[in-house]
């Protein structure tokens, strides 16, 4: 299959920086999902490997061979985008099979890869269909089996699940992951959805502002997070990240009483903790109370938000607990479980 290598790209539109000096090795059949939030780099970032956006500067290789001036249809790659790009006029197997077509492939062949391609992604009864005939779902899985049929070297996935509703994305990613891991192709895959890059990846790099802020295994990156954009974007709900301050073994946030608690030092800090790491109890270090701003119920689980100042705060919490707005509760911060970063760069610090 294909390693593909990235080296100091950088892309501007402009005088506008998009994507800026960024380095990536992307191993041979990995699943590498770039994550962020609109306007990171990510599509951008996707677009330049696939030969579509011309980089500003720095190299793009695949295989040690530098891929820069080869148009998109010489790179041997296969995109999915949000939009699905279906020829309307055309039946489902005259979609799948248009790449194989436009290569010249013979029709009885066609046919054979075309019906193997459908029945991956489950389409062997609605070959005949045209594309107004399918539910969004199904479209979705037209275009994975146009991707998977002619076996390229490089999938290219741009937020391919983003028009599907909440049920059928479950569905589509578990096939998308299997059909990854049957084809073994070097794959990356763009998304603004945590949950999508912590179920499909073998690594995320997760881009702000046009620059990898951190780059690692799903858990690795939850567990670990390297500043507090990547704490603030990983989970769900996101980490609760709380401006403090520091004095005498004790923390204060803005309009709260002192809390005992040890920081990493003096003066201004972020405080960052899960949802399902505060612990309700009083007594000891940690230990706080606070009125319950909206209360909700997920089946596995409560949600407590609780408003501190101008924060709210997410506890997650036992699913028989039921609390009304207003009420009281005692909580503790979960010493061994909190993560501290730089109130002005947001850096982690260790304590």
């Amino acid at each position: 299959m294909t390693v593909i290598d990235l080296q100091h790209l950088d892309k501007r539109f402009g005088n506008t920086p998009v994507v800026r000096d960024l380095n990536l090795h992307i191993a041979d059949r990995e699943f590498l999902v770039l994550l962020g939030p609109s306007g990171c780099g990510k599509t951008t970032t996707m677009r330049m490997i696939a030969g579509l956006e011309e980089p500003s500067g720095g190299d793009i290789l695949f295989d040690k061979q530098r891929v820069n001036d080869l148009p998109t249809r010489g790179r041997d790659v296969a995109m999915v985008f949000q939009n699905y790009g279906l020829y309307p006029h055309m039946s489902v197997f005259d979609n799948i099979g248009y790449p194989l077509k436009l290569r010249g492939i013979p029709r009885e062949e066609r046919r054979v890869l075309v019906e193997r391609a459908a029945d991956r992604v489950h389409l062997k009864p609605f070959l005949h269909r045209m594309p107004r005939e399918l539910s969004g779902g199904q479209r979705q899985r037209v275009a994975l089996a146009r991707a998977v049929v002619r076996n390229p070297r490089v999938f290219l996935m741009d937020e391919p699940l983003s028009n599907l509703d909440a049920k059928l994305r479950v569905t589509a990613r578990a096939e998308i992951k299997h059909l990854s891991e049957e084809l073994g192709v070097t794959t990356v895959y763009v998304t603004h959805d945590q949950v999508e890059a912590m179920t499909l990846a073998h690594r995320v790099a997760v881009m702000h502002d046009g620059i990898i802020q951190q780059l690692g295994r799903p858990e690795d990156i939850y567990s670990d997070p390297a500043n507090a954009f990547v704490a603030g974007f990983i989970g769900s709900p996101a980490m609760n990240l709380l401006p403090v301050t520091a004095q005498g073994g004790a923390i204060r946030w803005a309009g709260g009483p002192a809390i005992e608690l040890q920081a990493p030092g003096e003066g201004a800090w972020t405080l960052g903790v899960r949802a399902e790491d505060m612990q309700l109890g009083d007594g000891g270090p940690g230990s706080f109370s606070a009125e319950v701003f909206t209360f909700e119920l997920l089946g596995d689980c409560t949600m407590i938000n609780l408003k501190l100042d101008e924060q709210v705060v997410s506890v997650k919490a036992p699913k028989d607990l039921r609390l009304g707005r207003g009420a009281r509760v005692a909580l503790r911060l979960p010493l061994d479980r909190l993560y501290w970063f730089n109130a002005l760069t947001g850096h982690r610090v260790r304590s």
